[in-house]
């Protein structure tokens, strides 16, 4: 039951980006028609048209823009990527500071079963 309405809401979803992507090319060509077709452009009602026109496109493409980069599939250029598969993460989920690594008596690196094992011993127990 759960699984065909995951498959539902995810469907729904690429449904009304479809619905949006199609809804801001509109108004986009509409923006460039008035562009192209008006005898005398720069006139104040012309560029209040083509502005208002590529406003509302912007509005229909800023859902299935924010839809993609949530997804992952919409690379953000000038942002950090984020490290957390090689970061040390807990046993609660929580990413580590990166800190040195951790050393047995004899100055040898503990391997990582051995590091896990440890961060569940210094977890409060209740």
């Amino acid at each position: 039951m759960e699984m065909s309405e995951t498959g539902f809401m995810k469907r729904e979803a690429t449904l009304l980006n479809l619905v949006c992507i199609i809804a801001a090319l509109g108004f986009l060509a509409l923006a460039v028609a008035n562009a192209l077709l008006s005898p005398s452009f720069l006139t104040t009602d012309n560029l209040f048209v083509t502005m208002v026109c590529m406003l509302i496109a912007l509005m229909f493409a800023v859902n299935p823009l924010l839809y993609l980069r949530d997804e992952g599939r919409l690379p953000m250029p000038f942002q950090k990527r984020r490290a957390l598969k090689t970061a040390a993460v807990d046993a609660s989920g929580r990413a580590l500071p990166p800190s040195a690594p951790l050393l047995d008596a004899k100055g040898r690196a503990v391997p990582p079963d051995v590091k896990s094992m440890v961060a569940n011993m210094k977890q409060k127990q209740p």
